[in-house]
């Protein structure tokens, strides 16, 4: 009997956490060009516009007949996962990438410290902490040279970031299948078509911002957020943060494969700390939802 990939890997939510952590990597990568095009609106209006029209192609949710419950779920997961995307875009502006990444991570660690009631998962959660800042080379930014705006919109990303892995949760227990993101992405890509039209204008439509939102679009969203909407169906919210913290290491190395980048002492040590600490954390037996 041949298995369905898809089917295959819904039953390894750490597979595709994983397969969620690559694609962002590639989708940071060609935002870090959308940018300067269309500005922070402008991109994140793009992403989830496109993303949702992907979505909806494939998935076609069922809206009728979902109960308020529902709706109060998937609303708020989509404020949160909008703002997100708003708060980290508008961080990126004002600070470097290291040091936003860095405070924006602390929202999911301090989630899993939170979930946590064992002294392991603790000391893994600090593990992959020390490993996040030592890889973004947060240590080594003066004070000084910091946008305070830019470290509350990184901080303000953060705790999105640890509502949209709460509310994600709970949207995939209330929606079947991907239709709790699809409608989520819908639900922010009305509320910010009309903001990035007034703000951005007709560059939103241009062939070149058109081309790199629909790759962003789907690196950055339609792929990751639904590979780990399925993954968080059979994961703690806890052990999926520190997960994640395999982010800044996957793109550590993407740099020393891809650009050349070569990896400080620092950094190697960072990477360490980090796959300990998944590692850790991967090693509790995990709960299943009822």
């Amino acid at each position: 009997m041949v298995t369905h990939p898809a089917r295959a890997l819904a039953g390894h939510p750490v597979a595709l956490v994983l397969l969620a952590v690559v694609s962002v990597q590639f989708g940071g990568a060609l935002a870090a060009t959308l940018l300067p095009v269309v500005g922070v609106v402008g991109s994140v209006t793009l992403r989830l516009v496109l993303a949702t029209a992907v979505l909806w192609l494939f998935v076609r949710p069922r809206v009728r007949g979902r109960s308020a419950g529902d709706w109060w779920v998937v609303g708020l997961f989509a404020v949160a996962l909008t703002t997100m995307n708003l708060a980290f875009y508008g961080s990126l502006a004002r600070l470097p990438i290291g040091v936003a990444v860095t405070i924006e991570f602390l929202g999911p660690l301090a989630l899993a410290a939170v979930l946590s009631r064992r002294v392991r998962d603790a000391v893994a959660v600090l593990a992959a902490l020390a490993g996040v800042t030592l890889i973004s080379g947060a240590l080594t930014t003066p004070w000084a040279e910091l946008d305070h705006l830019g470290i509350l919109l990184a901080a303000s990303a953060g705790a999105c970031w640890a509502a949209y892995i709460v509310l994600s949760r709970r949207t995939g227990e209330r929606f079947e299948g991907l239709d709790g993101i699809a409608i989520c992405m819908g639900l922010g890509a009305v509320a910010m078509l009309p903001v990035g039209l007034l703000v951005t204008g007709p560059d939103l439509w241009a062939p070149e911002a058109l081309v790199r939102g629909l790759g962003i679009a789907l690196l950055s969203s339609a792929v990751p957020y639904s590979l780990e909407l399925l993954a968080l169906r059979h994961l703690r919210s806890g052990t999926f943060g520190v997960l994640l913290s395999l982010e800044p290491a996957a793109a550590a190395l993407a740099g020393l494969l891809v650009l050349g980048q070569v990896l400080s002492a620092t950094q190697l040590v960072g990477m360490v700390l980090v796959v300990t600490a998944s590692i850790t954390v991967l090693g509790r037996p995990v709960r299943r939802p009822r």
